[in-house]
């Protein structure tokens, strides 16, 4: 009867770890994952981001964010670089997905393409994605890091799953945590999350409201550095070309570094959800913290990336190793 009981409350604290915390279960994902089927594979990788780093910047903050908009809907499956078909309108062609660079997409297909010609169908686009991304973070002088590996490619890829997944410009900080903690990061990983736009470029539309109309009292925010506000005019002046974009860091933009959060103590956030990191005390300690010390801000920003990589993972008949990473097999 002992061991009847004690078998039953194994079975169910596995029963409520999973039902408490669905996206952060590591499944079968190891850092070694390949050592005997692809032993090679992130030198692959990284010789084929090195070569598009050398083409252009951009390679950087694209990867970059094509990782985490991957991640975030459906999970980390690289079903956000499928191709929309004439039955089926995938994740990119979601409104929110247009303005991902096309050169973050490139830097996987390429990458893929390299992998197979030395281990065919064995290493999942999903997880060249993760790899890429590490590979950008480096190479504009962030830290590198072990990535863990074993995702496999997803099997659905449709616009309509995008709607309320991604975190908007205008976002608080309570919005910023919620959908963070829907897929199981914290508060301190949304943060450190966030810097990723230390390195990123953003179209004026997508803030276009704090520099001219945030309210009828305030026609420019005044949580905005007024010397950068009008910078910012100058920039994108009303009725600009949308194809126009700007750097997210003034200062240092291509280089990850922890200049983001210097930039939120300034009042130069380029979004409302930016500069709420400073201007929300529940979210100020960790700005100032970081702001000071470059090696607290690359410690906490492995551990929050590592559990993104981690999110609503695809295992057994979940996924496959998909061909060719634009397309279903």
């Amino acid at each position: 009867m002992g061991r009847f009981n004690f078998d039953l409350i194994i079975a169910l604290s596995l029963f409520l770890s999973l039902c408490l915390f669905p996206h952060t279960i590591l499944a079968q994902l190891k850092q070694d994952y390949y050592a005997k089927t692809c032993p090679n594979v992130e030198k692959i990788v990284r010789t084929q981001v090195e070569k598009k780093f050398r083409q252009t910047f951009v390679t950087v903050p694209a990867t970059i964010r094509l990782f985490f908009h991957d991640c975030f809907v459906q999970g980390c499956d690289a079903s956000v670089i499928i191709q929309s078909t004439g039955n089926n309108t995938a994740e990119k062609d979601h409104p929110d997905n247009l303005s991902l660079a096309g050169d973050g997409f490139d830097t996987v297909v390429k990458a893929k393409q390299a992998v197979e010609q030395v281990c065919k169908n064995t290493v999942s686009c999903a997880d060249i994605l993760a790899l890429a991304t590490r590979d950008v973070i480096a190479l504009s002088g962030g830290p590198s890091y072990s990535v863990e590996l074993g995702r496999l490619d997803g099997l659905s890829s449709t616009a309509s799953s995008v709607s309320g997944k991604l975190p908007q410009p205008t976002f608080n900080l309570n919005q910023l945590n919620s959908l963070f903690g829907a897929n199981g990061l914290d508060q301190t990983d949304m943060i450190a999350l966030s810097a990723g736009h230390t390195v990123g470029f953003s179209h004026c539309s997508k803030f276009a409201n704090r520099i001219y109309n945030f309210s009828p009292q305030n026609p420019v925010d005044p949580t905005l550095n007024k010397t950068y506000a009008t910078e910012l005019q100058q920039m994108c002046p009303k009725n600009v070309d949308p194809r126009i974009a700007i750097n997210m860091d003034p200062n240092t933009p291509k280089t990850f570094d922890n200049m983001y959060f210097k930039n939120l103590q300034q009042g130069k956030g380029l979004f409302t959800s930016d500069q709420v990191l400073y201007t929300d005390g529940r979210s100020k300690p960790a700005v100032d913290r970081w702001a000071s010390s470059p090696a607290d801000f690359q410690s906490a920003f492995i551990t929050a990336i590592t559990k993104l990589g981690r999110v609503n993972v695809k295992t057994g008949s979940d996924g496959n190793i998909r061909r060719d990473c634009s397309a279903f097999n």
